[in-house]
C-alpha cells in the first residue's frame, strides 16, 4: 500500500523529469505530459476504489511508525480530491497542446505543470503538517514559475504580487507549525487530534487556530486576504489560469477543513466565528467584484473568491450536512470553474479578446461551445437542476436547520449576483453580435486544435451534467466523507495502528 499512496505525487514528479529533456520537441513533450496525467488519473481512481471498499488507508514511509515517520493517508475526502485533481490534470494537459506556444514548452511549461500537480496531490495525501508545508512550497515554486514563464510585463507584475502574499502565508504557516510542535511535541495530524485535546490552555489553542486560518486563508483567498488572486490570475495563458482556478485555492480550503475537523476542537467558538464571518464577507466581496468587471477572465477570477466563501461556510457551520455541502460544492466547483476558464480561452481564440465590449457572436458562430458555457456558467450560478443547485441547496438546508436566516439571505443575494454576472457574459460574448464582425466558428480552426480544445471542455461539461442530473450517489459520498471528518476514529486508527478512544472533537 505504501507505494500506491505515494504514486499520486511520484507519477507527476517522474513525468516532470521525463518532459524536461524533451522540452525542445513540443509534440513529444505534450504527449509525455498527457500520458503522465492519464496514469495519474488511473492511480487516483484505484485509491478511491480501495478507500470506498476498504475504508481509510494509511502508509508509513520507510517503515517509521507514526508519529515519528512520514505518513500518507487516504480517506474519503483525500481520495475524491485526488480523483478530481487527476481529471483536471488530464483535461488541462490536453487543452495545453493547442494553447501553449512552443517557446513556453521550451522554457519547461510541462515540467512545472507536473510539479504543480505533484504539490497538489502531495497536499491531499500527506498526514502531517510539516509535509503539508513542504507540498505547499512545491506548489508555490511551480505556480510562480508558470505565472512568469515567458517574461511578459503583465506576468511579472502579477507574479510578484502572487509570490509576495504567498510568502507571508509561508511565514505564518511556519510560525503556526512551530507553535503546534511546541505545544504538543508532534506534527502528525492523527497524533495532534489526541495530543491537542490534552493541552489545558484554550487561549493558546485558539490563537494557534487563528494563525492557521490566516496561513491557509491566504492560500484559499478568503476575505480580506484574496487581493493577490484577481491581480495575478488574468496574467498567464488560460491553460495555467484554468488549473490555478480549479485546484490551487481548493488546496487551501482542504487544509482548513482538515485542520478544523481533525486537529482543533469544535468547542473553540472564536475561530469558528472568524470562519463564519470571513465566509460571508468572501461570498459578498467576490461576487460584487465579478458584477463590477467586464473582462471575461477577471469576472471568473472574482467568482473563484465568491465560491470559496461557500466552501468555508460549510466548514464554519460545522454540521454533517453543512460539511457534506462543502465537499459536494468543492467537487462541483473544481469541475465547473476549470471548464469556464478553458472556454474563455477558446472564446478569446475565436473572437480576439477577453474584453466583453470587444467580443460577441459566439452563439451564432459556435453553438456547441455556447452549450458547454451555458452548462458550466449556470451550474456555477446554482440554476436547477445543474450541480451548483444541489451544492447550494445542501448549504441552505444546513443553515435553515441552525435557524441562521441571515446566512441564507447572504447566500441567496450572492447567488442572484452570480447569476447576474454570468448572464452578463452570456449576453455580451454569446448573444450580441461581434462589434467588428470578427468572430470565427470552431469549424474554421484546424481539426487537431479543435479536438484538443473541445474534448476537455466536453468531458468537464459532461461531469457537471452527471453531478446535476444524478446527484444522489455524490451527495451520499459527501455525507459519508463528512461523517468521517466529524468522527475521525477510523483515520486515527489507520495512522496510529491502534484502537483509540475518540477524543471528542465533535
Amino acid at each position: 500500500m505504501s507505494w500506491l499512496l505515494a504514486l499520486p505525487f511520484l507519477v507527476p514528479i517522474l513525468t516532470a523529469l521525463a518532459t524536461f529533456p524533451a522540452r525542445g520537441r513540443k509534440r513529444l513533450c505534450g504527449a509525455i505530459s498527457v500520458f503522465g496525467c492519464t496514469l495519474l488519473l488511473g492511480v487516483t481512481f484505484i485509491i478511491l476504489y480501495l478507500v470506498e471498499t476498504g475504508g481509510t488507508r494509511a502508509a508509513q514511509m520507510g517503515d517509521w511508525a507514526a508519529p515519528f515517520g512520514i505518513t500518507l493517508v487516504a480517506d474519503r475526502l483525500s481520495a475524491i480530491m485526488l480523483l478530481i485533481s487527476g481529471i483536471v490534470g488530464l483535461c488541462v494537459s490536453v487543452f495545453s497542446l493547442s494553447d501553449i506556444r512552443k517557446y513556453r514548452v521550451k522554457l519547461g511549461f510541462h515540467s512545472f505543470f507536473q510539479l504543480l500537480l505533484a504539490g497538489v496531490c502531495g497536499s491531499f495525501i500527506t498526514g502531517d503538517l510539516f509535509n503539508l508545508y513542504v507540498w505547499f512550497e512545491v506548489m508555490l515554486i511551480a505556480s510562480f514559475a508558470l505565472l512568469v514563464l515567458g517574461g511578459d510585463r503583465i506576468q511579472l507584475d502579477g507574479g510578484i504580487k502572487y509570490v509576495a502574499l504567498n510568502l507571508v502565508s509561508t511565514l505564518l504557516m511556519l510560525t503556526s507549525i512551530g507553535m503546534t510542535y511546541g505545544l504538543t511535541g508532534t506534527l502528525n495530524m492523527a497524533q495532534l487530534h489526541v495530543s491537542l485535546a490534552t493541552v489545558d490552555n484554550p487561549t493558546a489553542v485558539s490563537a494557534l487556530a487563528v494563525l492557521f486560518i490566516c496561513a491557509f486563508g491566504i492560500k484559499a483567498a478568503i476575505f480580506p486576504l484574496f487581493f493577490w488572486l484577481p491581480a495575478s490570475y488574468h496574467a498567464p495563458p488560460v491553460t495555467v489560469t484554468a488549473v490555478f482556478a480549479g485546484l490551487l485555492t481548493k488546496v487551501g480550503v482542504y487544509a482548513l477543513i482538515r485542520t478544523f475537523t481533525l486537529i482543533f476542537p469544535s468547542e473553540l467558538e472564536f475561530p469558528h466565528t472568524i470562519l463564519l464571518g470571513t465566509a460571508l464577507l468572501t461570498m459578498l466581496t467576490g461576487v460584487l467584484g465579478a458584477a463590477a468587471h467586464y473582462e471575461f477572465r477577471k469576472i471568473l477570477a472574482f467568482h473563484i473568491i465568491s465560491q470559496i466563501g461557500f466552501l468555508v461556510l460549510g466548514l464554519a457551520l460545522d454540521t454533517p450536512l453543512a460539511l457534506a455541502g462543502a465537499i459536494f460544492y468543492t467537487i462541483h466547483n473544481i469541475v465547473a470553474k476549470t471548464n469556464l476558464f478553458l472556454i474563455s480561452g477558446t472564446a478569446k481564440r475565436l473572437t480576439g479578446s477577453y474584453e466583453l465590449s470587444q467580443i460577441g457572436g459566439l452563439y451564432r458562430a459556435s453553438p456547441l461551445l455556447s452549450v458547454f458555457f451555458f452548462i458550466a456558467a449556470f451550474s456555477l450560478a446554482g440554476f436547477p437542476p445543474l450541480s451548483g443547485f444541489w451544492a447550494k441547496l445542501l448549504l441552505l438546508k444546513a443553515s435553515l436547520d441552525l435557524d441562521a436566516y441571515w446566512v441564507v439571505a447572504v447566500a441567496l443575494i450572492t447567488g442572484a449576483l452570480t447569476l447576474f454576472s454570468m448572464s452578463k457574459i452570456w449576453a455580451e460574448a454569446f448573444l450580441k453580435d461581434h462589434p467588428k464582425d470578427y468572430c470565427q466558428s470552431l469549424k474554421n480552426i484546424p481539426q487537431q486544435e479543435r479536438y484538443q480544445r473541445l474534448l476537455p471542455v466536453a468531458l468537464l461539461a459532461l461531469i457537471t451534467l452527471v453531478l446535476g442530473l444524478a446527484p444522489g450517489p455524490f451527495i451520499e459520498y459527501s455525507l459519508a466523507a463528512a461523517g468521517e471528518l466529524l468522527n475521525p476514529s477510523d483515520y486515527i486508527e489507520a495512522v496510529l495502528e491502534m484502537e483509540t478512544q475518540y477524543a471528542g472533537n465533535h
